[in-house]
């Protein structure tokens, strides 16, 4: 008796389907949110990598000029690198913070120099890398042998080639994916361009 009754509970239990949306919406809600996080995260990246980019880009055609503002006894008041800095901060809608050290400027005599180390006059072992001893052109007058020929730091004057570069870590907007992507809850965006100064 009480086994029969027990069965025809079971049979009863098997075929109810109460609960059963709850249930699989329990199993998919999880991946859902995360979908939706991640996707977010996604586009907030592409969003910031884009503002980054179109801002270094607008401050570069400014920088291009060799226009500094002056005051009515003509006397800079400001320098181009910082018109630069405010251009990107500005372009970047405040969601970046930046300062001078995170735009790195370097200055070249052509577009073919741009990344490229500083000549070896004459190589003592012949491996094509500069070892202590080999003789090398210091281009860039800093008494040392550089893998990048560049002069840093300025905008550079009339006819230069300047590649400005822009690396930031942006926080994660939520914990969720830091796993996933980035490293301690950071991913470095990155813009960089390379224009040729007017003749000023």
């Amino acid at each position: 008796m009480v086994t029969t009754f027990l069965m025809a509970r079971l049979r009863r239990l098997a075929r109810d389907r109460d609960g059963s949306a709850a249930l699989e919406f329990a199993y998919a809600f999880p991946i859902i949110v995360l979908a939706v996080v991640g996707l977010l995260e996604l586009s907030m990246i592409m969003f910031v990598s884009a503002m980054m980019e179109g801002g270094l880009r607008d401050a570069s055609r400014f920088a291009i000029t060799g226009n500094v503002p002056v005051d009515a006894n003509g006397v800079p008041t400001t320098t181009r690198e910082q018109i630069i800095l405010d251009v990107v901060n500005d372009r970047t809608l405040g969601l970046l913070n930046l300062t001078l050290s995170d735009i790195h400027m370097r200055v070249y005599d052509s577009f073919g120099q741009v990344g490229q180390p500083e000549p070896l006059i004459v190589d003592l072992n012949g491996n094509g890398r500069f070892d202590l001893g080999d003789s090398y052109t210091d281009i860039n007058g800093n008494g040392q042998w550089d893998e990048d020929m560049a002069a840093v730091g300025t905008a550079g004057a009339s006819g230069d080639v300047v590649a400005y570069d822009l690396v930031v870590d942006w926080p994660l907007l939520t914990p969720l994916l830091a796993p996933f992507i980035g490293q301690n809850g950071l991913i470095k965006l990155g813009a960089s361009v390379a224009v040729r100064n007017e003749p000023y």
